[in-house]
């Protein structure tokens, strides 16, 4: 067997709304092999992996898969439930898999769930894949495979990768108010929101924490200096930065000391109690390296009980009591074995991976143990407690017990006090005091040690900048506290948004076009826009990124700039299938149409298989958002009888070219919304009223509505942008500037180019664009026979990615409109042999025309030449790969732009009177002020709409 690769599937896909692993293996000598095939195998498997007894697999009950062994099934399938046991106990919660056959006997592609944050370059899944392959092929050879140390590094990388606790919390308590949750790489960071929304967490540090704050917090000195001006009481302390200053400091402060390094964290390197020069000596050179130099503090040791108060924006958000860690005899059991019990405990991890960290065996706990009477080896009594180390901290195998409801009033003002001296916005308060539920002294009494009428000393030890919230979040006593939740309204107040509104588009034909007209809508309504498509990533009408960018990293670009306001993203098929979508939900999806194009490609094998990806768009909607279908596109159209797009009650809006669809038909009946080109307007009818949207003679390149995909395309976009609650007059004014060579290069775009360099050459039309399918190149060529006289030629390529059955499909349809052809090869000929693109292209054409004269040529610009001199002043097509060598080539020729006025039609911006069977008709330069009987999804967010509707 063979893995030839793993993909990482992180947004919504065709799998699941969770991330998804998708491995292509090869079987090789175990291709068509079957479990039956193998005398023995389920059995041996069975007894190396029992967890196995328990999968479902299609039965739907425990035992499915085993009854799929007996009867037979692939190698491929059996390896897809190895690695989800495998999985298991590695540590990893998932449970969804599935096993496709991959287009060739012995190839499949294996989908597995993923956890919801893993990170997207992890190796895990792919070591699954391996360990798992290892085990079938191991025993199918009759060798017993050895899982035991592949997976034990499995499940420490998984659990290494594994978001710590309180990141975990912030995740959960964002996405439970439906804010956007993405980790950044295998970080503790997380961006939440989008757009103008978006706000960066890390751990319990949030974009809005002060950085001077954070120096103090980390300078101890500094933080205790500060608190001590502010009347804020703190032990005594003194930086020593060598044993001999820090026996000379004890001997200043008297009493037992705390050493602990001046930068330290997580309570490592910390020695209390501290009396003898002997221990003195032990306790500096431990803080000094943890200190990574030679300062570290020296302070007094104040008594009582350790406790951690968080405070959030200025309120205490919760408080606990910090325990040592203990063991506990049972009259059996040495001190060693009830740590090692006591570590087995499921909540215990390394670090900060889970509740509770487990507990080291080290020379700090050992000299606390033997200064107690106890060695590794004593068998407590039982009941008999052995406490561990003297100090409560987490990270050190400590626990926590829940406090927050006994907080007295004046420990509750002091931590607040405490917390402003730095300036944080989330802080974690440590302090020592006797019980946090009884008053205070003055601060003038404060550092007395004396406690009488009920009040008592306190001192605040630390402060900490990045405070962990394990404590708080699940106690070993008491009730957990929704820190997490104080964090996330503190970034989000109620009411407060963290959504950007998004249009997402998809289809066949028209997406760039269609993406391209809606942005520029909405930068015409006052909104900063972000766009991605296939020729880059647009920000406020700027390019910031030139390449194809229709899929997710291209989206998540456009959603992270905190200065995008809406977003209108391309999102092809090739994006979705391969990383799924880059975003969790749009407001708007628009399906301009679906037909056969690459076909043979990711698995995508007929228009049902394409339908299936292009659906997820109208899926992933939010619920009551908009989804806007083409009703003359049969495939588009039927997407809305998905149940799982019904689920999410969208508002649907069809549109069409033709008058009389019966779909746009049934859709007014019902009152629904509907978009129609009718007499040379665009007629907006909603709940049985009809308003004028524009002229179709206003649209540039529409060609008074000649070009009919050009009318269709600005019916979608003039579809998505009302369900964005835009304004039919900014819909208008911006559609009439949306000049194709100007906003949409390469789409539609009509230069004018002269047939020789005589003077008396006639210049000629040349239509620009970027068709590479059948579909495309029947109405582009439609256009070219309705709009310019005389005999049109066409200059073309088409993309060698294509099955050969789509590339000849292209052809003809070329070749049912143009008489003359000239033909060249791009410079990617994707995987294609030199001139065969050429041939078959020439082929498909002279089989359905067998008089069409084709000439071959030498790139764009020898094309592009001898199609203008054999047009003779005629029309021109003019089809690219890549639009830089293309606009080249029209540069060569001393190409100009064909004239604004002919492309606006002969009746640009004069109004067409038509009689509509309705009451209400208005000019489309003014507000309608009657509201539309549906709801619009999100103007509303951003700013006054112009119209109530």
């Amino acid at each position: 067997m063979r893995l030839e690769y793993v993909r990482h599937l992180g947004g919504p896909n065709i799998f699941s709304t969770k991330p998804v692993s998708l491995a292509r293996i090869e079987l090789d000598e175990l291709t068509c092999q079957e479990t039956t095939d193998q005398p023995g195998f389920a059995a041996e498997l069975l007894e190396l992996l029992p967890g196995l007894r328990d999968h479902h697999c299609a039965a739907g009950q425990p035992g499915g898969f085993v009854g799929a062994m007996s009867r037979g099934t692939y190698f491929g399938h059996v390896t897809e439930h190895v690695a989800l046991e495998l999985s298991g106990l590695a540590g990893r919660d998932v449970h969804l898999g599935r096993t496709m056959w991959a287009g060739a006997d012995g190839r499949y592609d294996v989908m597995m769930e993923c956890p919801t944050d893993e990170p997207e370059d992890s190796a895990v899944p792919s070591e699954l894949c391996r360990l798992a392959m290892t085990v079938v092929t191991d025993l199918v050879a009759q060798r017993t495979p050895d899982v035991t140390a592949h997976l034990e590094a499995i499940g420490r990388t998984a659990e290494r990768e594994r978001l710590g606790p309180s990141t975990v919390a912030i995740a959960e308590a964002a996405r439970r108010r439906d804010i956007p949750v993405r980790r950044v790489g295998g970080l503790s960071m997380l961006r939440l929101g989008y757009g103008c929304h978006r706000r960066l967490v890390n751990a319990a540090m949030t974009e809005q924490t002060s950085a001077i704050g954070v120096d103090i917090a980390g300078d101890k000195m500094l933080a205790k200096k500060l608190m001590a001006r502010a009347g804020i009481a703190v032990p005594d302390g003194v930086v020593a930065k060598s044993e001999v200053e820090a026996i000379r400091a004890a001997d200043e402060l008297s009493g037992p000391v705390v050493i602990k390094p001046r930068n330290g964290n997580h309570g490592r390197c910390v020695t209390v109690g501290v009396q003898t020069p002997a221990e003195l000596r032990q306790a500096y050179r431990r803080a000094a390296a943890g200190s990574g130099s030679c300062e570290v503090i020296v302070e007094t040791y104040v008594p009582g009980k350790d406790y951690r108060v968080l405070v959030v924006d200025g309120r205490v958000a919760a408080a606990a009591e910090l325990r040592p860690p203990c063991v506990t005899g049972d009259g059996d059991h040495t001190v060693i074995e009830l740590i090692d019990l006591l570590n087995a405990d499921p909540r215990r991890g390394q670090g900060h991976s889970r509740p509770l960290t487990r507990i080291t065996v080290d020379d700090a706990m050992l000299a606390h143990i033997a200064a107690a009477g106890f060695q590794p080896g004593t068998v407590p009594t039982t009941g008999q407690q052995v406490t561990l180390r003297r100090n409560g901290n987490l990270s050190t195998g400590g626990t926590s017990k829940d406090v927050t409801d006994q907080v007295h009033a004046e420990v509750t003002e002091l931590c607040r006090r405490a917390a402003a001296v730095t300036g944080l916005d989330i802080c974690g308060i440590d302090l020592r005091l006797e019980d946090i539920g009884a008053p205070l002294f003055p601060p003038s009494l404060a550092g007395s040690g004396r406690s009488s009428g009920g009040r008592q000393a306190a001192a605040v030890i630390e402060l900490n900048a990045c405070p962990g919230l394990r404590m708080h979040l699940a106690p070993a006593d008491g009730t957990g506290r929704a820190v997490a939740e104080a964090i996330v309204d503190r970034l989000y107040p109620a009411g407060a948004l963290s959504r950007i509104p998004i249009v997402s588009v998809t289809g066949t034909n028209g997406k760039t076009t269609t993406v391209r007209m809606i942005a520029h809508v909405l930068r015409q309504a006052g909104l900063r826009t972000g766009m991605s498509c296939t020729d880059g990533v647009f920000i406020g009408g700027r390019g910031v990124l030139e390449a194809d960018a229709s899929g997710p990293r291209s989206a998540e670009m456009v959603l992270d700039d905190t200065t995008v306001e809406a977003a209108v993203l391309e999102t092809a098929r090739g994006g979705i299938l391969r990383r799924g979508l880059g975003y969790d939900k749009a407001d708007v999806a628009v399906i301009t149409n679906i037909s056969a194009d690459h076909l043979g490609e990711d698995g995508i094998d007929d228009l049902h298989d394409l339908v299936e990806v292009k659906a997820l768009v109208a899926e992933e909607l939010r619920s009551g958002g908009s989804l806007v279908l083409n009703a003359a596109d049969h495939p588009a159209a039927a997407i809305a009888d998905r149940p799982a797009v019904r689920k999410n009650a969208p508002v649907l809006r069809y549109f069409s070219m033709t008058p009389g669809n019966a779909i746009i038909e049934r859709h007014k009946r019902s009152g629904g919304i509907c978009y129609e080109a009718s007499d040379g307007q665009v007629i907006e009818t909603a709940g049985g009223l009809q308003r004028l949207i524009m002229n179709i003679t206003e649209l540039p390149g529409a060609f008074d509505g000649r070009a009919t995909h050009v009318v269709a395309n600005a019916l979608a976009a003039i579809a998505a942008c009302r369900a964005a609650g835009i304004a039919v007059k900014d819909i208008r004014e911006a559609l009439r500037t949306f000049t194709p060579g100007a906003v949409n290069p390469g789409r539609g775009n009509v230069y004018a180019v002269a047939a020789g360099p005589a003077a008396s050459a006639a210049a000629g039309p040349v239509l620009v664009d970027y068709g590479h399918n059948a579909a495309a190149l029947q109405a582009t060529g439609q256009m070219v026979a309705s709009v310019w006289a005389g005999e049109p030629v066409a200059a073309i390529t088409l993309p060698g990615d294509r099955r050969d059955d789509l590339v000849a499909e292209s052809a003809e349809a070329v070749a049912s409109w143009f008489g003359t052809v000239v033909v060249y090869e791009d410079e990617d000929r994707r995987g294609r042999a030199p001139g065969e693109m050429r041939e078959l292209i020439a082929g498909a054409m002279r089989k359905i025309r067998p008089e069409v004269h084709v000439t071959f040529a030498d790139g764009p610009a020898g094309a592009l030449r001898t199609a203008v001199e054999m047009a003779a002043g005629g029309p021109v097509l003019f089809l690219y790969e890549k639009l830089d060598p293309a606009l080249a080539a029209l540069e060569a020729l001393d190409a100009t732009p064909w004239p604004e006025e002919d492309l606006m039609g002969d009746l640009a911006g004069e109004p067409i009177e038509v009689d509509l069977p309705v009451e209400l008709i208005k000019d489309a330069g003014q507000d309608d002020t009657s509201p539309l009987p549906a709801a619009e999804p999100f103007a509303a967010n951003l700013r006054e709409p112009d119209e109530p509707g």
